[in-house]
């Protein structure tokens, strides 16, 4: 049980670096929960909020969302990336970035639309 949504809690969200950083945005969560929802699987949070030090350490954009605590770069076992970014488009259709890599899919919420 999660004490942000069902099945996702803030400390899942922590920056790597040990820093106790925690920017998320209940709106990356809430987009999250609905992933976790249509597949019926845990997601697992292998990025979310970061520090500049660990940004930096990751050689994450200057910019990232994940600075912002509106990132979050998750895996789904048994899911192909590209399979959790197309469902994700349908939940931010013209807004969010969404960009599959070969071991996890970036999701964040910006205004615009950047698909990577």
């Amino acid at each position: 049980m999660g004490d942000m949504t069902e099945n996702f809690s803030r400390a899942e969200f922590d920056c790597k670096d040990q820093c106790g950083l925690n920017l998320t945005k209940p709106k990356l969560v809430l987009i999250l929960q609905a992933i976790r929802d249509h597949f019926g699987l845990p997601v697992v949070v292998n990025s979310g909020t970061r520090c500049a030090n660990r940004n930096r350490a990751v050689k994450g954009a200057r910019n990232s969302q994940h600075l912002l605590g509106t990132a979050a770069d998750i895996s789904i076992d048994g899911v192909p990336p590209r399979d959790i970014a197309k469902f994700a488009k349908t939940l931010m259709p013209g807004w969010g970035g969404i960009k599959p890599y070969a071991t996890f899919t970036h999701i964040d919420t910006r205004a615009s639309c950047w698909r990577g």
